[in-house]
C-alpha cells in the first residue's frame, strides 16, 4: 500500500461525447471491496452525466464567443452601412463646393454644397461615436467581465497606491458584450475620476449579476463633492451615463462633501 496515500481500490470510467474522447473519471476507496454489476452500471451513468455536463459547458461557451463575433460582424455592417456611406455623400458635396469655387467667382453658390457636407459630417460624427461605444474593450477579449474588471482594479491599486476591494457575485457568468463593454468602460472612468479627484484611501468595486439584471458599484471613502452642485459635463457623468441608457439601465451617483462617492449602474438583461 505505500505510496497510494491509503487508497485500496479505485474504478476508472471512461468520459465519452459521441465519439470524442472528454477524460476520465476515477472513484477511488481505502477499503477493500469488489464492484457488482449494479456498482459499475451506476458508475457508468454517473459518467454519462458528467459527460453531458461537460459537453453542454463546452457548447455554451462556443455560443458566447459566436455570439460575439456576431455583434462585432454587425457593427462592421453597421459602419459600413452608415458612416462609409454618409463619408462618401460628404466627399461628393466638398468635391462639388471645390468646382463651384474654381470655376465662379462668388462663393454663394458653393455655400449650399459646404452646408450639406458639414450636416453630413455631424451627423456621421454621431453615428462614429455610437459604434465605438459598441466596440468590445481589448481587455476583455478572451476573459470574462470579473476577470477583466479584477485585472483592472489590481493594475489601478499598483499604479495609485490606493487599496481596492474587489467583489464579484455570479462574476462568470457571460453577458452580452455591449453589456460587458460598458460597465468595463464605466469602472475605468469612475476609478480614474477617483483617482483624480478624491483622495481616497479606500475602494470598493462590486459586480453582481442575476438572472434580471447586472449590478456594478464603485465606492470611495473620498472628499466627495456636492451633488446638486456638480456640472453635467464634470467627472466623466455624461459618458457614463449615456452608455448605462444605451442599454435601459440607470446610472445613481450618491455624494456628498466629506462622505465619499458611489457610483451604481444598473442594467436589465434580456430572459433568455
Amino acid at each position: 500500500m505505500d505510496g497510494t496515500g491509503g487508497l485500496r481500490y479505485h474504478a476508472s470510467i471512461p468520459l465519452y461525447a459521441g465519439d470524442e474522447k472528454l477524460g476520465v473519471m476515477n472513484v477511488a476507496s481505502p477499503d477493500w471491496r469488489s464492484l457488482s454489476s449494479e456498482d459499475l452500471q451506476l458508475l457508468y451513468t454517473i459518467g454519462d452525466l458528467l459527460s453531458i455536463a461537460v459537453e453542454r459547458a463546452r457548447l455554451f461557451a462556443r455560443s458566447t464567443q459566436l455570439g460575439a463575433v456576431e455583434e462585432r460582424n454587425r457593427l462592421a455592417r453597421e459602419i459600413h452601412d452608415t458612416i462609409a456611406q454618409g463619408l462618401t455623400a460628404t466627399t461628393l458635396q466638398l468635391e462639388s463646393a471645390d468646382a463651384l469655387l474654381d470655376t465662379d467667382s462668388s462663393t454663394e453658390r458653393a455655400r449650399e454644397p459646404l452646408r450639406r457636407a458639414l450636416s453630413l459630417t455631424q451627423s456621421n460624427l454621431e453615428e462614429a461615436r455610437r459604434s465605438v461605444l459598441d466596440l468590445r474593450a481589448a481587455p476583455l477579449e478572451g476573459r470574462s467581465l470579473s476577470e477583466a474588471l479584477q485585472a483592472l482594479v489590481n493594475g489601478w491599486e499598483t499604479e495609485t497606491g490606493v487599496p481596492v476591494r474587489f467583489q464579484a457575485v455570479n462574476g462568470s457568468r457571460p453577458l452580452p458584450p455591449r453589456v460587458e463593454v460598458a460597465l468595463y468602460r464605466i469602472c475605468q472612468e469612475a476609478l480614474t475620476n477617483v483617482a483624480r479627484h478624491a483622495e481616497a484611501r479606500r475602494v470598493t468595486v462590486r459586480l453582481v449579476a442575476t438572472p434580471e439584471q447586472v449590478q456594478l458599484t464603485i465606492e470611495d471613502d473620498g472628499l466627495g463633492l456636492d451633488a446638486s452642485d456638480t456640472a453635467e459635463d464634470r467627472y466623466g457623468l455624461v459618458g457614463m451615463n449615456e452608455r448605462a441608457r444605451m442599454l435601459g439601465g440607470a446610472l445613481d451617483l450618491s455624494t456628498s462633501p466629506g462622505a465619499g462617492t458611489r457610483v451604481r449602474v444598473t442594467v436589465p438583461l434580456e430572459k433568455p
